[in-house]
């Protein structure tokens, strides 16, 4: 088992002498997961290890370290729940929010993918992500800007198949 050593600057050593006691299906659970710490002054967040170190499985216990890779079912079917809404908005809103949020050299490819997946029924799916995710990231949650780029893909994607 891992002890961390903290030394200056946020840099860790490992030392094989730390005994943790966990249960072996919270261990395989934790192993599963990529935790991070909040993010600090310079905008870097910590990779932990609460399945190895005692003070990183203490951080989780007290709920500090964040999950990349959240395994929680029930979570993940509500958060698709949210972006698979239906909803439609006008074509010229559509626009500001791609114009918003995608780089001017790939804004207009995009538009036009998002128009084409609204209207097409295997790629509307993208379409609404794409609106629900903007929304979500318009109040002020950065992370869905990334899903907003994967809606564009997978409208890419849709319409590329052949039903």
């Amino acid at each position: 088992y891992w002890e961390v050593t903290n030394i200056p600057e946020n840099n860790f050593i490992l030392n094989q002498n730390d005994n943790i006691q966990t249960p072996e299906k919270k261990k395989k659970f934790l192993k599963k997961g990529l935790g991070f710490y909040p993010v600090d002054e310079r905008d870097c967040s910590l990779m932990a290890s609460p399945h190895r170190s005692e003070k990183d499985f203490l951080a989780y216990k007290k709920g500090i370290l964040r999950n990349l890779l959240n395994d929680n079912r029930k979570e993940q079917k509500e958060e698709r729940k949210k972006l698979d809404q239906a909803i439609i908005v006008p074509d010229e809103t559509l626009r500001s929010y791609v114009n918003d949020i995608i780089d001017k050299d790939f804004a207009y490819s995009s538009y036009d993918l998002l128009i084409r997946a609204k209207n097409k029924k295997s790629a509307k799916l993208a379409y609404y992500n794409f609106i629900n995710a903007y929304q979500i990231y318009e109040k002020g949650d950065e992370s869905m800007g990334n899903i907003c780029c994967m809606a564009i893909d997978l409208a890419r994607d849709l319409l590329r198949k052949k039903h």
